[in-house]
């Protein structure tokens, strides 16, 4: 696959990563190089990456405990001590090499090290591919708060290797289709149209349905990098998405991953948007089994109706304690800061438990 270059930085793949990163490495001489990863990339990715750096300078491999309870102020604080105590400096680079978690938590451990070191990412998991290494949001969660305390900063590159995708478990594959979903429903109904039938998929098939949903991504931060409209657009299945995602976070026989809490997200979003903006009933069942079938159907129960709602005040998106929501007008087309009211929001709870 060729190269993206998005207006700060270039997303390379495959066999063009190493040679990219081997010039980047000799170009900017760094005085050291530090691999974040959980224990899962530590054992399945980074000996492929290790064989690939062709370099003198001093390399060090960092693992944390894989999962999204890591994705703290804690676990920055660990890595910041250890970056100080192997001597890292402002010239260091930092690879986060992992999924969402560690992209998101090594971007920003990067950006706050010493005011700022270049940091790169390589992501590891279809979801982080698609999603979360795209775009420059590096953050942490705070308590059951996800992405509360964070930093907009461009990596260095994005580095992607598809090969890594075979070291994933099936549930964690399926988990990176719900961003992949998302991007064909708010702005591109082919791409929509080519996730709907994924039983004949090659991995040439997956390469190229991975392209087209990065530039989905990138053409939609670079219009607005600073998430003040059109970015917001992408967190549509999130704000309901995130609040259940974060409610079942610290439930082990009910939690989620977060493509799995998304896809119920989109489904409960697509209802409000029938209810609010006249989205067709065609399309709303159509998502509704798309996703259903692709991702399960686990059941809300309604005891737990009120606590995912409360969760949701603290989202993001929300102005002076309103929730918001992008929601669909039709297929490839959405409005954002869009409001319900409580009793609407149980009834989409409804329409997705029958």
């Amino acid at each position: 696959m060729t190269s993206i270059q998005t207006q700060d930085y270039a997303i390379h793949f495959n066999e063009n990563c190493y040679t990219n990163l081997n010039q980047q490495i000799e170009k900017k001489n760094y005085t050291s190089i530090f691999i974040l990863t959980d224990s899962n990339t530590n054992r399945f990715c980074a000996t492929q990456l290790l064989s690939q750096i062709e370099t003198e300078t001093r390399i060090e491999v960092l693992e944390i405990e894989p999962g999204e309870q890591l994705k703290n102020l804690e676990t920055c604080a660990s890595l910041w001590s250890a970056l100080s105590e192997l001597g890292a400096d402002r010239k260091s680079l930092m690879i986060n090499l992992g999924g969402g978690v560690v992209t998101d938590l090594g971007g920003f451990v990067a950006c706050c090290y010493q005011r700022g070191i270049d940091f790169i990412n390589m992501p590891t998991t279809l979801l982080s591919i698609v999603d979360a290494s795209i775009g420059g949001k590096n953050g942490v969660d705070l308590g059951a708060l996800k992405n509360q305390i964070g930093i907009i900063k461009t990596p260095t590159m994005v580095l992607i290797d598809t090969s890594f995708l075979g070291s994933l478990p099936q549930r964690d594959m399926r988990s990176g289709l719900a961003e992949m979903i998302k991007h064909g429903l708010i702005n591109n109904p082919k791409h929509y149209k080519d996730l709907q039938d994924l039983s004949k998929l090659t991995l040439e098939d997956l390469d190229r349905l991975i392209f087209d949903s990065i530039l989905v991504k990138k053409e939609i931060v670079e219009q607005d990098p600073t998430e003040q409209n059109l970015r917001k657009t992408l967190n549509f299945g999130h704000t309901l998405g995130h609040a259940i995602e974060s409610y079942y976070l610290n439930q082990p026989e009910k939690a989620l991953l977060h493509g799995e809490a998304i896809a119920i997200g989109m489904i409960l979003e697509s209802y409000l948007s029938h209810k609010i903006l006249g989205l067709d009933t065609e399309s709303l069942n159509e998502i509704k089994s798309l996703l259903t079938k692709t991702f399960g159907h686990p059941k809300i129960e309604t005891s737990d109706f009120e606590n995912i709602i409360e969760l949701m005040k603290h989202d993001k998106k929300n102005e002076n304690g309103v929730i918001k929501f992008v929601l669909l007008e039709k297929i490839g087309n959405c409005k954002i800061n869009q409001e319900a009211s409580k009793k609407l929001i149980i009834n989409s709870f409804e329409f997705y438990n029958n």
